[in-house]
C-alpha cells in the first residue's frame, strides 16, 4: 500500500504538470528513484518521451525553500543544477527537472576496473577535470554572504557525531575525561585550520554520488556534471569540496593521481583569483586538514545512519574513511597525541566491528 505522503505527492504532480504541460489528460504514477542519507524521497513522473523528478521532503525535517535558493544560486554561477519547475514549499513537494540516473559512481569505478586502457585513463581525467571546473565556478560565481557560514560551532558539532555515534554508540566505547580531552585538542586543532583558510561558497558533499553524467542529446557538451544535494550549502574553506572529491568515501584513487588533480585545481583557482598568497605546501596542508575534519565528521554520519536511520549498508564505506584518516593524520605532528590513543583505544574495536583490515 503506498503512504500517504506519496499519495499526496502524486496528486500534486499530477496538477503541477497539467499546469505545465497544458494537457488535462495527465494521470502519472510515480516511481521510486532513490533515497539518500536525508529523509528526503525522489521519484520518477514519467509522460510519454518527458520525465521529471519529484521530491517529497518532509517540511519538518527538510528546508526545501533553502533547496530552491541554492539551486538557482548555481545555475546561475553556470552549472547544471536541476530547474525547479514547481514547488510546495508548505508540504514540501518540489517538482524538477530530470538528469537521468548515471551518476558519477558506477562509471568510475567501471573505468577503475579498466585502469589499462589509455582510453579508460582520459575518460576519468576528464570527468575529475569537468567536476573540478563546476567547482571553480561554484566557488568563483556564488556570492558566500548569501550562505549560512560554518563557523567553529558548526565544525565541532560535526565532529562530535565521531565522539557520539562512532566511537560511544557504534563501538560502545567508555569515554574518560582524557580520552575526551584528547579528542578536544584534536577537534580544536583542525577547527582553527579551517577557519584559518579563504572562505568561499561549499556544497559540502560534492563527489562521485552528487554528480551525474548528463545525456549528450539533452543537454550541451560543455554543461560539465549535474549536480545534485547541495541543500546544505555553506560559507567555508575552501578546500573543503576539493578533499570530498578527491578522497571520495566510496571511490579511492591512488595518492600520485589525487595529487594531480589537487595541482589542476590549484592552478585553476590561483588564474581565476580564488586564492592568492597561498604556497603548494600550504595548499596540501590545508587539503589535508580539511580532509581530517570530514573524516571525523563522516564516520559519525554513517554511524548514526546505521543505528538510528536503519542504513547499515553505510557502515561498509567506513573502512576507507578511516584509511584516509591514518594515511594523512600521520603527517602532522599536532594529531599525535590523538593518533596514539586512536590507535589504542579504537582502532582493535574497529577492526572487529567493521572486519576492517588496514
Amino acid at each position: 500500500m503506498e503512504d500517504s505522503r506519496k499519495q499526496q505527492l502524486t496528486g500534486w504532480v499530477n496538477e503541477q504538470l497539467k499546469q505545465l504541460l497544458a494537457d488535462q489528460t495527465v494521470d502519472i504514477r510515480l516511481s521510486s528513484v532513490s533515497g539518500d542519507a536525508s529523509f528526503r524521497r525522489y521519484f520518477r513522473a514519467q509522460i510519454g518521451a518527458q520525465s521529471f523528478i519529484a521530491v517529497d521532503a518532509p517540511p519538518e525535517n527538510e528546508d526545501s525553500e533553502l533547496f530552491v535558493k541554492i539551486a538557482e544560486y548555481i545555475r546561475d554561477a553556470g552549472v547544471s543544477a536541476p530547474k525547479v519547475y514547481a514547488k510546495n514549499f508548505e508540504k514540501g513537494f518540489l517538482l524538477l527537472e530530470d538528469f537521468g540516473d548515471q551518476l558519477y559512481l558506477p562509471r568510475l569505478l567501471q573505468l577503475q576496473g579498466e585502469s589499462a586502457s589509455a582510453s579508460s585513463a582520459r575518460e576519468v581525467d576528464k570527468l575529475y577535470h569537468d567536476a573540478i571546473h563546476s567547482l571553480i565556478k561554484i566557488q568563483a560565481s556564488v556570492d558566500k554572504k548569501r550562505l549560512a557560514p560554518y563557523h567553529r560551532e558548526k565544525l565541532r558539532s560535526e565532529m562530535q557525531l565521531f565522539e557520539n555515534w562512532f566511537c560511544e554508540e557504534f563501538l560502545g566505547l567508555k569515554l574518560s575525561d582524557n580520552d575526551r580531552a584528547i579528542i578536544a585538542s584534536s577537534f580544536s586543532f583542525l577547527e582553527d585550520a579551517a577557519l584559518a583558510q579563504p572562505q568561499l561558497a561549499v556544497h559540502r558533499d560534492y563527489h562521485s554520488r552528487n554528480l551525474l553524467l548528463l545525456e549528450p542529446t539533452r543537454f550541451p557538451v560543455d554543461a560539465g556534471p549535474g549536480v545534485i544535494d547541495f541543500q546544505d550549502a555553506m560559507a567555508g574553506a575552501y578546500s573543503y569540496d576539493l578533499v570530498s572529491l578527491l578522497r571520495d568515501c566510496y571511490i579511492c584513487w591512488n595518492p600520485q593521481q589525487v595529487e594531480k588533480w589537487a595541482l589542476y585545481y590549484f592552478d585553476m583557482a590561483v588564474k581565476t583569483g580564488i586564492i592568492k598568497g597561498i604556497s603548494v605546501s600550504q595548499f596540501r596542508r590545508d587539503l589535508d586538514l580539511m580532509g581530517l575534519q570530514r573524516n571525523f565528521k563522516v564516520m559519525g554520519i554513517f554511524s548514526r545512519l546505521c543505528i538510528r536511520d536503519n542504513k547499515p549498508q553505510y557502515l561498509a564505506d567506513i573502512p576507507l574513511v578511516i584509511q584516509y584518516f591514518l594515511e594523512v593524520a600521520c603527517k602532522y605532528q599536532e594529531m599525535a597525541p590523538f593518533l596514539d590513543w586512536f590507535e589504542a583505544t579504537v582502532l582493535s574495536v574497529a577492526k572487529l566491528k567493521l572486519n576492517l583490515e588496514l
